[in-house]
């Protein structure tokens, strides 16, 4: 029961965390390029010239994006890959101090010695290093981190993101392009804010208004860097 418990634990905390990533990468994705583009929309009303600009942005950011997150979760993957080595070799050396762990382990989640005892037992001769992974390192041997997942993840989150500013600052006429985006952009962060917040368990508020600011804050300097260039230009 308990290792069914841990597996089905950790199955949903890898969901909560990859939701999670997903909304920060689509979050990152529409400030970046909304930045961006509005900057240049600030420069000039050339639709090729920003449009070339958020392109290039999306791209550059996606693939930053997905490059980070690969390298990242690889050296995550190394280090469970590592620990479970280090473990499969203290189950080969100390079974018998293995067990005692396995039990001290499992009566720290509130079972009694004698019980804890009898579950290690049960763990152990099934597959030892897989309970020793799930229980003592919260590792799940079946689902390591898979780096080129992460990569993909990050990639398409950011792109979806990035589309949203992209297409609002090239769609519609010079004059309404600025006040478009911002406001597409800010009903966007909006979302997002409350999307992560509900995933996190924490209040809303806080969260949307602190992804609010940042990212009209962001359009603001880009803007007024744009106009500033474009002007003396």
């Amino acid at each position: 029961m308990a290792e069914t418990a841990d597996t089905r634990s950790g199955a949903i905390s890898t969901r909560l965390n990859w939701l999670r990533a997903g909304v920060l990468g689509a979050n990152d994705g529409i400030i970046s390029t909304a930045g961006l583009v509005v900057g240049v929309a600030g420069a000039t009303t050339a639709r090729e010239t920003i449009l070339a600009a958020g392109v290039a942005g999306l791209l550059a950011g996606s693939l930053s994006m997905a490059a980070g997150e690969y390298v990242s979760v690889s050296s995550q993957r190394d280090s469970e890959r590592a620990a479970l080595e280090v473990e499969r070799r203290e189950l080969a050396q100390e079974p018998d101090a293995e067990l005692e762990e396995l039990t001290v382990l499992l009566a720290q989640r509130g079972l009694s010695r004698e019980l804890a005892r009898e579950a290690a037992e049960q763990l152990t001769e099934r597959d030892a290093l897989r309970a020793h992974a799930r229980v003592e390192l919260g590792i799940d041997p079946d689902e390591l981190a898979n780096p080129w997942h992460a990569a993909w993840a990050s990639l398409i989150a950011f792109t979806v993101g990035a589309v949203l500013p992209l297409l609002a600052i090239v769609l519609p006429g010079p004059s309404a392009r600025v006040p478009v985006t911002v406001a597409a952009v800010l009903t966007a962060l909006t979302l997002c804010g409350a999307a992560g917040a509900r995933l996190g368990g924490a209040p809303p508020g806080r969260a949307i208004l602190r992804n609010v600011l940042g990212g009209a804050l962001a359009m603001a300097v880009t803007y007024a860097v744009g106009t500033l260039l474009g002007d003396t230009s």
